[in-house]
């Protein structure tokens, strides 16, 4: 694999896929999910959000969740990207997108039961499991028909190909977060007895459909990588060994790049409270260690980076090639920018709480999400980012917002 070298100024080097695609440093903008689509279409403020942050000077930006079906909207301010009716517009995303020589990945994705009844009174799942402290946001689910998993894969490839005819580098297959190819690899939540159920072999098995028809749909130049679990954090759920086996399944496919994150809606924290984790900074530099002795293809990891010397390390660890960085982008969309000359002082990120412990322990992670989503919301209008921004401003806005369309926890 090209580029594995080591020094202090690794995150300024640029890294060369085995396609041959070019990303002009280690800096990778992770998903967020942005909740300023226009209907189902991708708005000026998406593309105003995306040209500023690729004049800041990331090496990759990621889009938040482009759904591939009315079936799998995650919420009603999704981009959904079915046909190529919307191609112009998705056209000016990607354009903006890859100013100042930036790759543009698109990620695709499929709620599955993790869509609110406001846009879906029935989501569809491997099996009817529901979702466990979503009562009166979420509906159960209904188990996918076997016809149903083909359309669905073939879902997924058709707006691969249209990602690639508007202009992106590539698209991101979503894997993590409890979404349907998640919820497919879950023994907990796919209970199917058919051959997409039981073994991981066969859990897995709609994930690498998406990936190979896909891959058999675009060009060669086109990049496709996934966002996988690197567990669950979930009794009965897909855990850290048999997602050590799913990447080097990928591996050995040929994908182009895999980032690890970790958790669902049920399960949000992302080892937050773990000691070694905060010293660090990244919380899945661990399991970096094991996808390296399996697998050779470029490795994203992504949670916990603010500090230019612990995205250094990382780097410099040989287990990762690009650094994933979400929620500082939404503070300071210029963060590599600043890196490069020198002003960038390390960001402190606390928790969003309104202070009250009831408030905060049942919508927290939605308080919280909502505040940085307020936050790209700002940049997209030309302003700049609020640090100070009221978690209580917020939750009125969340509480409003929730009252018109369903929970959303913004997680891409």
């Amino acid at each position: 694999m090209k580029n594995h070298s080591s020094g202090t100024f690794m995150l300024f080097q640029p890294f060369t896929f085995a396609n041959g695609k070019t990303a002009k440093n280690r800096f990778f903008k992770s998903a967020m999910e942005e909740h300023l689509a226009d209907g189902s279409r991708p708005s000026q403020a998406l593309v105003n959000l995306y040209r500023t942050w690729a004049k800041g000077g990331a090496g990759v930006l990621v889009t938040g969740n482009v759904m591939v079906s009315a079936s799998g909207r995650g919420s009603p301010h999704d981009v959904l990207v079915s046909d190529d009716s919307n191609l112009a517009v998705l056209g000016s995303w990607a354009a903006a997108a890859k100013e100042n020589q930036t790759l543009a990945i698109m990620q695709i994705n499929h709620a599955g039961k993790q869509s609110p009844k406001t846009v879906n009174r029935t989501p569809l799942a491997p099996s009817a499991v529901p979702l466990v402290g979503m009562d009166g946001f979420i509906n159960p689910p209904r188990a996918l028909r076997h016809a149903e998993i083909a359309g669905l894969i073939t879902d997924f490839v058709r707006t691969a190909q249209i990602a690639e005819q508007a202009g992106f580098d590539g698209v991101q297959i979503h894997a993590a977060h409890g979404y349907l190819i998640s919820q497919f690899l879950s023994p907990h939540h796919n209970r199917r007895d058919d051959e997409y159920g039981g073994s991981l072999e066969n859990r897995m098995r709609f994930l690498l459909a998406v990936y190979q028809g896909i891959r058999a749909a675009v060009s060669p130049e086109f990049l496709v990588g996934v966002k996988l679990n690197s567990a669950d954090f979930q009794k009965g759920g897909f855990d850290e060994t048999e997602s050590v086996q799913v990447v080097k399944t990928l591996s050995d496919l040929g994908i182009d790049f895999i980032e690890i994150s970790g958790g669902n809606y049920e399960s949000p924290a992302m080892l937050a409270n773990k000691d070694s984790s905060k010293k660090r900074e990244a919380f899945f530099l661990d399991y970096a260690k094991k996808a390296r002795a399996v697998s050779r293809v470029p490795l994203i990891i992504t949670g916990g980076f603010r500090s230019q010397a612990a995205m250094t390390a990382a780097l410099d660890s040989g287990n990762l090639d690009f650094v994933g960085i979400a929620r500082p982008f939404a503070l300071i969309p210029d963060l590599p920018k600043q890196m490069a000359n020198g002003s960038y002082q390390t960001l402190a990120t606390d928790r969003i709480k309104t202070g009250i412990a009831a408030i905060d322990h049942k919508i927290g992670s939605v308080l919280e999400m909502n505040w940085y989503m307020t936050q790209m919301q700002l940049i997209s209008q030309g302003r700049q980012p609020n640090p100070k921004l009221s978690a209580w401003r917020v939750l009125a806005k969340t509480l409003w917002d929730n009252g018109k369309a369903g929970l959303s926890t913004g997680r891409s």
